[in-house]
């Protein structure tokens, strides 16, 4: 039996109704919900003394579940005959108090401030059905008798799926008579997705519209949105910003429903967002591995990876799809936390997370199946924000100290429009421990004078253990040293270096620190960089250690054009692209153009080595720079970082110069021999020859 209107503008009309409950009969028919998927709200919203007037009631179960619950002062109205003798004939002996009346919302017959809550169950959606003339006018005479027949501090609740023109229509009418507007969540996708017959993708929301004494002369106007039936309501600045965040909730009720309906939908990400103050609090990425036999136990797993900056396979889509095919699950999620936010525990974060984690579960999970939970990186650890800032050039960034596994502290720098990517990181000094910090500083305040400002952190040069390299891709490229002529012999010998990418100034530093004979020339485009290396990393000139503020690319232009122009034993490129679009992060396509790669040779020793760093996630692209830097280096050995993107290209002029592995490692164990002589501050967990290891020729 066909119930639904040939064109929604049916819902209109008188006649539609008069069919619709002739055919429905007695059976009741729920718009949006039962009374017990909507009680949470309607009990929070509505005392069981106040009068109730239920507009065009139908003939659902709802007045008759409230009335019996306690609620028993309640007039219901509805536009159908029919379905008015239907209600009276259901109630007259068993609810005698509440009354049921013919009646046209949009011409009541009540005396003004009558009633104290208005309610409405899918009456305002059915009327709304478009935006033209005829019907506005239809609903805004609805909407006024509404305000008419409620006392002063009466709530108009409206229950409603809230799509656009909807609740423009309905906040922009109530915030005008200086109402109060709130906008409450009340049944998410999935609770209807797991139901034997599912009604809507949409999450049904209320309208909280309480009517406030008209003041002559006020614009106050109040938005606030409740995403759960407990939750805080939150104030937002506009009905727009209003409508924005319903929205929000709604394309992710849409996502909900697709990820239960279809696996193999690709990869999926949304930021899960603090109540209270609307920041991301944790970042879920779904990825599906279709080709994954569905079994008992292989349905859902759910992965805790902390912070997972830097780790390649958490941070990137191609390291998930990875993670996702050898975790032999059907559909894995990996949980990113957020700066700024504070988390109890493990414990905590998954009681948090494994409800709305459970709204993403794909469908065939059998009844009560305890969803696995993993976590990467022990407990979350201690993070600290030491300084945020903007630069002009690279946008907002943070410094954070953060506790290691080992409880080591490590410093790092991360630009929050690539949250997944160590910028820069040095280990700290463990005599600089931040209990020692505080204690120090509290002494500071002791004995300071009341109008002093206070002390700045502990002095960088005195807190980062500089003969520590966090970054692999540094350890590796400081490896390509070897490849220079008589490797151990290096300390005493004068080197020339360029090295395009600042950042913290790590890698500079450490060849400055540990090459007493090297001069350095390092490039950086942005100036904070400077500030942030010299403040936070320890990074100092000297007579040895240059920094030029300049782009990379008319820098080396410069030096290639000039008559006497200089030559470098070693130029190192460590610099990152700002464009996300791109498939090579690391460096910018023009820093690899033939033409800049023929300068770059031009002031490069004959015997002496450019090491690239390269992230490139498109093979096509990886395979035309690799043959590009070929064509100008014929000797070129390529070394991959382990758990990472990052490949370091170490590029020559001369073929014949091509070492085999043995010698390669031969030559790295001298240089670190060297190295590791007394009073040179070296990390024994550093091993040179592993760096080259598996290095592999072009």
């Amino acid at each position: 039996m066909n119930l639904l209107p040939k064109s929604s503008k049916e819902f209109g009309s008188v006649d539609y109704w008069e069919k619709f409950f002739q055919q429905r009969g007695k059976k009741a028919f729920e718009w949006y919900g039962t009374y017990l998927e909507l009680c949470g709200v309607l009990h929070k919203y509505i005392k069981p003394r106040e009068k109730v007037l239920v507009v065009g009631c139908g003939n659902s179960e709802l007045s008759e579940q409230l009335y019996d619950v306690g609620y028993q002062d309640i007039v219901n109205i509805d536009i159908s005959e029919v379905v008015i003798k239907q209600m009276k004939e259901r109630n007259a002996s068993r609810r005698p108090r509440m009354s049921f009346l013919k009646m046209d919302m949009t011409q009541m017959e009540f005396p003004d401030a009558s009633f104290q809550v208005v309610l409405d169950k899918g009456t305002l959606d059915a009327v709304l059905t478009d935006e033209e003339e005829k019907t506005l006018q239809q609903v805004d005479r609805m909407l006024a008798e509404v305000g008419r027949v409620l006392q002063v501090g009466g709530r108009y609740l409206c229950i409603s799926l809230a799509q656009a023109h909807v609740l423009k229509k309905a906040v922009g009418h109530f915030s005008r008579e200086g109402w109060m507007v709130r906008v409450h969540q009340v049944a998410s996708s999935q609770d209807q997705l797991l139901e034997a017959e599912p009604r809507f993708s949409l999450p049904v929301f209320a309208f909280i519209m309480t009517k406030f004494r008209p003041v002559t002369g006020s614009a106050l106007q109040i938005f606030e949105l409740c995403a759960q039936e407990q939750g805080k309501p939150v104030r937002l600045e506009s009905a727009e910003r209003l409508a924005e965040a319903v929205r929000e909730r709604q394309q992710y009720a849409w996502l909900c429903s697709q990820l239960y309906r279809k696996a193999g939908l690709g990869s999926v990400s949304l930021d899960l967002c603090n109540g209270d103050t609307g920041e991301p609090r944790y970042t879920l990425h779904v990825v599906d591995s279709p080709t994954v036999k569905p079994s008992r136990d292989n349905h859902f797993l759910g992965l805790l990876p902390l912070f997972p900056e830097g780790e390649w396979l958490f941070g990137m889509e191609e390291g998930r799809k990875q993670l996702a095919a050898s975790a032999g699950f059907r559909r894995l999620i990996t949980v990113a936390l957020h700066r700024g936010q504070q988390y109890e525990g493990m414990d905590s974060i998954q009681a948090e997370l494994s409800a709305r984690v459970m709204e993403l579960a794909p469908a065939g999970m059998p009844a009560q199946l305890q969803v696995p939970f993993l976590s990467v990186g022990g407990d979350i650890g201690v993070r600290i924000v030491q300084h945020q800032d903007c630069s002009p050039l690279s946008g907002d960034y943070v410094i954070e100290d953060v506790q290691g596994d080992d409880r080591r502290y490590f410093r790092r720098l991360i630009f929050l429009s690539n949250r997944n990517v160590v910028q820069s990181e040095a280990r700290l000094l463990q005599d600089v421990s931040h209990r020692a910090q505080k204690k120090r500083k509290k002494d500071r305040k002791k004995h300071r004078p009341a109008d002093t400002p206070e002390d700045l952190p502990a002095a960088p040069g005195q807190s980062i253990d500089k003969s520590y390299l966090c970054c692999e891709h540094h350890k590796a490229m400081i490896a390509g040293l070897a490849l220079l002529k008589n490797p151990e012999r290096l300390l005493e010998t004068p080197l020339a270096l360029l090295v395009v990418g600042l950042g913290g100034g790590s890698l500079p530093l450490f060849i400055h620190d540990h090459f007493p004979k090297s001069c350095i020339h390092a490039v950086e485009i942005d100036p904070s960089m400077l500030e942030v290396a010299t403040q936070w990393f320890g990074f100092s000139q000297s007579d040895r250690m240059k920094v030029h503020i300049a782009d990379g690319l008319d820098f080396i232009t410069r030096l290639a054009e000039e008559e006497a122009r200089p030559h470098y034993d070693v130029i190192m490129f460590d610099v990152d692209s700002k464009d996300p679009t791109l498939g090579m992060s690391c460096p910018p396509p023009a820093f690899v153009a033939q033409l800049f790669l023929q300068k770059v040779k031009s002031i490069l020793t004959s015997e002496g080595v450019f090491i690239l760093n390269l992230v490139c996630r498109d093979l096509g692209l990886k395979d035309s720079v690799l043959a590009g830097l070929k064509a100008v280096f014929p000797l070129l050995y390529v070394r991959r970082i382990e758990g990472e993107v990052n490949e370091i290209l170490f590029c020559q002029l001369h073929s014949e110069s091509k070492l085999a592995t043995p010698e390669l490692l031969e030559m790295a164990r001298a240089l670190e021999q060297t190295l590791r002589k007394p009073g040179k501050g070296w990390d024994d967990t550093y091993v040179l020859s592993d760096m080259l290891n598996t290095v592999k020729i072009v």
